[in-house]
């Protein structure tokens, strides 16, 4: 009887022992992971803080103007430039 109440015994503490063992691979996997996506969720803010800063240069009028002017061969209105529609009376 006490050879089998060994075996039940040892068969548990084995059992237990690779449970246990699991148990911790899982942790560190789940660590592992949640590394990763803290390094993510940092390098993602990094990119909208620069995405925020290029919107606010690229949305600036004189850059605006400028691009116009240089791309689009655009001139500022003058008054001189300025034409009048109006409407022909029957």
């Amino acid at each position: 009887m006490s050879g089998r109440l060994n075996f039940v015994l040892a068969l548990a503490l084995v059992l237990c022992a690779l449970a246990l063992v699991n148990a911790q691979y899982q942790a560190r996997q789940l660590f592992i992971e949640l590394e990763r996506s803290a390094s993510q969720s940092r390098q993602l803010d990094i990119e909208w803080a620069q995405l925020q800063l290029d919107q606010s240069t690229l949305g600036k009028n004189a850059r605006i103007e400028a691009s116009a002017t240089r791309d689009l061969n655009m001139v500022p209105l003058t008054p001189a430039r300025t034409q009048y529609l109006t409407v022909g009376e029957k």
